[in-house]
């Protein structure tokens, strides 16, 4: 996306900062208080790395991060996190239980590194919007082998990996295309433009379905994964940054930055059957919602308000907003580590 704040520096330590409960029902409250787990937050204004505490609502923890970090991955042994430095040219490793950072990768000059998938086979992958590519990283937390795989498309930005990691996409907003990449074989590049400035992407937990919000032309696309041919076209709300695939795979959800809410399209009918307003257009501006998450069980979502330094965090069920968490400067970047 188009970044409209300049980074800017941050006193840190060990906080215990309070949710905001806002106006919400004390039987919301007591929802909001039974969850367990944590959030990572990437505050790309304040450069720093927040934990918050899910039990509590508070922001426990925040520590100095790379320039300008955006999205962030929770390893699959949920030892570490994996942090893209937008600002630079690297990921950076930190561990959940305290933060301390553990290791930096470099992915080499102009590299800055923007969407990022720790995959359950335990290998990193992350864009390099600068390097117009992709990068594996094999074995991130010890030898850390990378290998590099071009996307030959400007601005390669958000992505999804498949679920044997044979395959990945991107999104690459200055191409106004989708690719598809080859990451065991010979297939050749794919590339495809659809609609205007495609930025959001979310593969489905079956691997059947690749969908792609575009915010320039307000709509949400189902892909063919192998040919990228487009299946269904849907109208969503405006500006809709991002869309993730709900864990159960019967929703997907886009974040509509300039309605301030968002769209849920049934992934069978691709039409949209509801939609979530999680601030309104009044307040959009001022929220400047972006990045979304779901919990694991697909029972709440995470939608970080960059312009307020706030989470909302919503029940999917009844639409409800539970809490809204404080974070650091421009949260943007989100990971759900749920309780074990």
């Amino acid at each position: 996306m188009k970044h409209l704040f300049a980074p800017v520096s941050l006193a840190l330590g060990i906080c215990a900062c309070t949710a905001s409960a806002g106006n919400v029902s004390e039987e919301t409250q007591a929802v909001a208080s039974s969850l367990k787990g944590s959030v990572f937050v990437a505050n790309k204004r304040g450069n720093t790395l927040s934990l918050i505490d899910l039990a509590s609502g508070a922001e426990v923890q925040r520590v100095d991060s790379c320039t300008n970090p955006h999205e962030l991955a929770v390893s699959p042994d949920r030892q570490h996190v994996a942090l893209a430095c937008y600002g630079g040219t690297s990921v950076d490793l930190f561990r959940t239980a305290d933060l301390a950072k553990v290791k930096s990768i470099d992915l080499g000059e102009n590299a800055r590194p923007h969407g990022i998938v720790w995959h359950p086979n335990g290998d990193l992958y992350v864009t390099a919007e600068g390097r117009q590519s992709i990068f594996r990283v094999a074995n991130p937390t010890s030898a850390a082998d990378t290998s590099e795989f071009a996307t030959n498309q400007r601005g390669s930005h958000m992505l999804a990996v498949a679920p044997d990691a044979h395959t990945a996409w991107t999104t690459d907003l200055g191409s106004k295309t989708v690719t598809r990449i080859d990451l065991v074989g010979n297939d050749p590049l794919i590339s495809r433009e659809v609609g205007i400035e495609p930025e959001g992407i979310s593969l489905a937990p079956d691997g059947g379905t690749l969908w792609v919000s575009t915010r320039g032309s307000n709509k949400a696309f189902a892909l063919d994964p192998h040919t990228l041919e487009l299946r269904h076209e849907i109208d969503t709300g405006r500006f809709p940054l991002r869309i993730a695939v709900r864990p159960q795979g019967d929703v997907a959800v886009t974040s509509d930055l300039a309605d301030g809410g968002l769209s849920v399209i049934d992934t069978a009918s691709a039409e949209v059957i509801r939609t979530i307003a999680v601030s309104s257009p009044e307040e959009a501006e001022r929220r400047f919602q972006v990045t979304i998450a779901w919990s694991g069980d697909g029972e709440r979502i995470y939608v970080a308000e960059t312009g307020t330094n706030t989470v909302a965090e919503v029940d999917f069920g009844s639409g409800q907003v539970l809490r809204r968490l404080t974070t650091g400067e421009g949260g943007d970047g989100l990971a759900v580590l749920d309780a074990s």
